[in-house]
């Protein structure tokens, strides 16, 4: 059995954590994650109103009785969300932990620790990380460059960025960014981390409410089928390589190029019907490098299973075997 501080803060059985994913975070998912033994959180903002998250997570918890989350990402735009309400929702829904990303949250984490609710924040610098930890967090969620979504402007990979995230920070701490097997999970907790959080990993499982050509298409991927788009608004974000990404990439290296340019191709309703539809180069898609060593489309008991009992035979028998033979030649 893996112990760390994050298994036993967050009253779970493993070491791992479903971030927020927006359109895959759904209940089935969620309850599936925490059922495995981890923790899983439904994504606040996938559900078109602070109503109907109500809902959602009144039926996660019939499908579950472990220990579960709501993600909400704060992100500067024209017309915000109704963040408030959407916290109320989550509060109000009974949710114990949190997990809080993007721009300016100390609102939010005020409010969710006013009523004894545990908050997990997502960042891409160590920075960030001691600012949050300032606020009151109790977990630091730490994104390394090889991450879907938003992986900063830092470019730092997770190989130096953990590290120097455990070097300083305080509260147990979660790593992301190419995190898909028990390697990967080994690799963590040999970096300082507490954990790990999967996002693109758990898109490919057969919980996951996404069509079959999404999850065949990373599968079939490897690890440089990416893009990295808006690089040159600094905004950066890791997507899967497809017709739009390659479109919206070849407008910003012409130079010059503004949101406007490129927001016909990136519009999260094109993103949404492309899903649906099962057009996998029908728009934007978040994906990370991690597709390079996803190789089937497991249950996500499957999955977490294989990860531990492959984490712990590296522990146990490879790394164990290392020490034993290292002592004994120096005998």
């Amino acid at each position: 059995m893996l112990k760390t501080r994050f298994t036993e803060a967050f009253g779970i059985d493993y070491p791992i954590a479903q971030g927020g994913m927006q359109w895959v975070g759904r209940a089935p998912l969620v309850a599936a994650v925490a059922n495995a033994g981890a923790l899983g959180f439904i994504t606040a903002l996938t559900q078109p109103n602070p109503e109907a998250l109500a809902k959602e997570i009144a039926r996660c918890r019939d499908m579950t009785d472990k220990p579960f989350g709501v993600n909400l990402t704060i992100l500067p735009t024209i017309t915000p969300p109704p963040y408030a309400e959407y916290r109320r929702a989550i509060i109000e829904g009974g949710v114990k932990i949190v997990e809080t990303a993007g721009y300016k949250p100390q609102e939010h984490v005020d409010d969710f620790k006013a009523h004894d609710i545990k908050v997990i924040h997502k960042c891409t610098a160590v920075r960030h990380a001691l600012s949050a930890e300032r606020m009151g967090v109790d977990a630091i969620s730490i994104d390394g460059f090889e991450c879907a979504g938003h992986p900063g402007e830092d470019d730092i990979p997770g190989l130096i960025l953990i590290p120097a995230a455990a070097n300083k920070v305080k509260v147990p701490m979660l790593a992301s960014g190419g995190f898909g097997d028990g390697r990967g999970l080994v690799a963590a907790l040999a970096l300082g981390a507490d954990g790990i959080n999967m996002g693109t990993r758990f898109c490919v499982t057969q919980e996951a409410e996404i069509p079959e050509s999404f999850k065949q298409k990373m599968v079939e991927n490897d690890e440089r089928a990416t893009d990295l788009i808006f690089r040159t608004l600094h905004n950066t974000a890791r997507v899967m390589k497809n017709a739009v990404s390659q479109e919206v990439v070849a407008i910003e290296k012409r130079g010059g190029a503004k949101f406007e340019d490129v927001q016909h191709l990136v519009a999260g309703k094109r993103g949404l019907a492309a899903m649906e539809h099962g057009d996998t180069d029908g728009g934007i898609w978040s994906a990370g490098m991690i597709q390079g060593l996803i190789n089937d489309i497991p249950t996500v008991k499957e999955l977490v299973d294989r990860i531990v009992a492959e984490a712990e035979e590296i522990i146990d028998g490879r790394l164990a075997q290392m020490v034993h033979r290292y002592a004994e030649a120096a005998q």
